[in-house]
C-alpha cells in the first residue's frame, strides 16, 4: 500500500505478526486512521483489508480494485467483522471498514417516535466518516474505484449501509446488510440487495422496513431468514452463523462479479494476516 500521506494519516504499527505464508492467496490487514479537519480533527481509524497479489497489481496501475465498506454495529469494533471483510478481499477487493464511535462520543440515546428511533446524528456520523475514508483512501491506494462501492452493514452499521444508499444511490454498486432494524430499505431498483435476518426477541425490525415480498422481487432484493440471533452476525458469532453468511455472501457476489473480480475463492482458503491493535476504539456491547 503506497505511503507519504503526512498531516492527516498515522499507521498504526503492526507488532510480532508474520506472514503464514507467502501464498498469493494472503490477506492483509492495516488499520490506518484519518483526521477531519471539518470536526475539529475528529479521528477516524480505519481497517483496511486486501489481497496482497490484487494490491501488487493495483500498486502497477494493472488494475483498477474494488471497493467494500464494511460498517460496524453500535459501540462494536471496526475490527470484528474479519469473516465478512476476508469473503470480499479473496475476491480482489479493497476492504475500507471505518470505526464509528469512539470512546469520547455521547452515549447514544433512543427516542421512540422520532426518526429511526432519534438515531439519525449518529447515522449522519457514520456517513461523514464513510466519504473521508473514501477520500483520504484515494490517496493511499488511488487504483481504487472509490465512485460506486459496495455497502455492507450490521445493525447499526446496517442502517448506515441503507440510509448512505438512499442519500447517495449513485456512489453505490450493491448493498449488503445484516438486521439492520431502523432505516427502510431502497427499494428503487438501482442496485441489488441482500440481507441476512435474525430471528431474535430482543432486537425486533420496526415496522416498514423491510419491504413486501413484490417489492423485493422488483427491486432485486433478497431477503435471507437465519436461525441466528442479532449478536451472531459478526466474528465473536458461532461458526454455524458465519459459515452460512459466507457461504451466501459469496454466491451473491459470483452472481455479479465475474467482471469486476474473477476470483474463484473456493480453490484454495486464503492465508490471514490478523489487524494488528487499533487505538481509540469503543468497548465491544451486544
Amino acid at each position: 500500500m503506497k505511503r507519504g500521506i503526512a498531516v492527516l494519516v498515522s499507521v498504526s504499527a503492526l507488532f510480532g505478526v508474520a506472514y503464514v505464508t507467502a501464498s498469493k492467496w494472503a490477506i492483509r490487514h492495516e488499520t490506518v486512521t484519518f483526521y477531519d479537519a471539518s470536526r475539529d480533527n475528529r479521528p477516524v481509524p480505519v481497517d483496511i483489508a486486501v489481497r496482497r497479489d490484487k494490491e501488487m497489481q493495483a500498486n502497477a496501475g494493472m488494475i483498477t480494485l474494488p471497493v467494500a465498506v464494511i460498517n460496524h454495529g453500535n459501540t462494536v469494533k471496526n475490527t470484528e467483522y474479519g469473516f465478512l471483510a476476508n469473503i470480499f478481499a479473496a475476491r480482489g477487493y479493497m476492504v475500507v471498514s471505518p470505526q464509528h464511535d469512539l470512546p469520547t462520543d455521547p452515549p447514544m440515546v433512543t427516542k421512540p417516535g422520532e426518526l429511526y428511533v432519534g438515531r439519525l446524528p449518529q447515522i449522519l456520523r457514520g456517513v461523514a466518516n464513510i466519504h473521508l475514508a473514501m477520500q483520504e483512501m484515494k490517496k493511499v491506494q488511488p487504483n481504487a474505484d472509490y465512485d460506486r462501492v459496495t455497502m455492507v452493514g450490521h445493525s447499526m452499521g446496517g442502517d448506515i449501509t441503507m440510509y448512505f444508499a438512499k442519500q447517495y444511490p449513485d456512489e453505490v454498486k450493491k448493498v449488503v446488510t445484516l438486521d439492520n432494524l431502523r432505516v427502510p430499505f431502497v427499494t428503487a431498483g438501482k442496485f441489488k440487495i441482500l440481507s441476512f435476518r435474525s430471528q431474535d426477541p430482543q432486537f425486533k425490525t420496526d415496522a416498514g422496513v423491510i419491504p413486501t415480498d413484490e417489492e423485493c422481487e422488483k427491486a432485486g432484493i433478497q431477503v435471507v431468514k437465519t436461525e441466528f440471533q442479532h449478536n451472531d452476525m459478526r466474528d465473536t458469532g458461532p461458526d454455524a452463523a458465519k459459515n452460512s453468511i459466507q457461504s451466501m455472501l459469496d454466491k451473491f457476489l459470483s452472481d455479479g462479479d465475474s467482471a469486476v473480480a474473477p476470483v474463484d475463492t473456493r480453490s484454495a482458503p486464503p492465508n490471514i494476516l490478523e489487524p494488528g491493535p487499533v487505538a481509540l476504539m469503543a468497548p465491544a456491547k451486544s
